[in-house]
């Protein structure tokens, strides 16, 4: 199969490759069906493109990577809803809000994207209860320990 997606032109894919968010993603309820297509050559950017509409796509990081504490619990409807049975299934992606310069971009910290990997059923979930924000610094500085 093959589309045309918004930033690698037009590419080839398999049904396999498909992450179906039964609801859609926020603000796209219509947009069920996306794949993950590398941006960076270490994996740690991704672009998560509609296979239905080639405008629609989310550049997407692990915010692990960028918040070592980043810590959340799902309700157990969306666990039941995403079929998740080990926490190895479960992979973390955030959107990103890119900004010129790149080390001024943004991560909504509070809308996770889960994604089980083993099913490829996806859905952003909104984290109530919880201090992050929409439009979190990517690159915020860690706070230095004191020296003693």
């Amino acid at each position: 199969m093959k589309i045309q997606t918004k930033y690698h032109g037009e590419m080839s894919f398999t049904p396999e490759d498909i992450f179906y968010f039964e609801k859609g993603i926020p603000g796209f309820p219509e947009e069920t069906q996306f794949i993950l297509i590398p941006l960076s050559e270490d994996n740690l950017f991704q672009v998560l493109q509609s296979i239905s509409n080639q405008a629609i796509a989310f550049i997407v990081t692990d915010p692990f990577f960028f918040k070592k504490d980043y810590d959340f619990t799902l309700e157990d409807a969306m666990v039941e809803s995403l079929q998740l049975e080990k926490e190895t299934d479960v992979q973390v992606l955030v959107i990103l809000t890119p900004k010129d310069p790149f080390s001024q971009s943004t991560a909504n910290l509070q809308a996770p994207v889960i994604i089980n990997q083993k099913n490829r059923k996806a859905r952003q979930v909104i984290l109530n209860n919880t201090n992050y924000q929409t439009k979190h610094p990517l690159f915020a500085e860690e706070p230095i320990a004191a020296k003693e």
